[in-house]
């Protein structure tokens, strides 16, 4: 099967992490894989914040959790009150998708881009998980403040992080595709 296809089908989100912190030279590729991402009008309207600090990834996890506690969603709420919880599942790396404002298709974008970097990051052996409920903290009244401890460019907001580390288990078997998606017109 084609390599190409073969991480498609292959990736998974990684909830699991070693300690060790991932290579360099694999870094640089998982973000020059998010840089050639299409976007509309050619835009390229994203900014990627790379963050190893421990101490900063667990103050963004423990800050979203705050922002996220009193959610009308009972998940969302369970999960920010579960004192075990992180939301970056311990991960060694984490990388920021800020957008900027102005962008037409800003948020379409950045997820084409975020894509590129978890099939990257699956075709070097990288485990990645995406994110999606910092954005709490990125919309909660202290978005100035992080925009400013990640060193967001000014005109753009940060969106959404994704995970990266080496895999603690291997990926589990992927769950049955939902049936009646596909609809073919001739």
């Amino acid at each position: 099967m084609n390599e190409v296809i073969q991480n498609i089908l292959n990736r998974r989100s990684v909830r699991v992490y070693t300690d060790e912190q991932i290579r360099q030279e694999d870094l640089d590729l998982i973000l020059q894989a998010g840089l050639y991402a299409p976007s509309g009008c050619n835009m390229q309207p994203w900014h990627f914040t790379v963050v190893q600090n421990p101490e900063l990834i667990s103050e963004l996890s423990v800050e979203s959790k705050k922002e996220f506690a009193d959610s009308d969603n009972e998940m969302f709420r369970n999960m920010a009150n579960n004192p075990n919880y992180n939301l970056f599942y311990n991960a060694q790396t984490i990388i920021v998708v800020s957008v900027e404002e102005s962008a037409v298709t800003a948020q379409l974008d950045c997820a084409a881009a975020t894509e590129n970097m978890m099939l990257a990051a699956e075709s070097l052996g990288i485990g990645a998980c995406w994110i999606g409920l910092v954005i709490y903290l990125f919309e909660g009244k202290r978005v100035k403040e992080y925009s400013e401890k990640l060193q967001i460019p000014k005109g753009f907001k940060p969106y959404y992080a994704l995970t990266l580390g080496y895999k603690k288990y291997d990926a589990a078997k992927p769950p049955k595709r939902r049936e009646g998606t596909v609809t073919y017109i001739k």
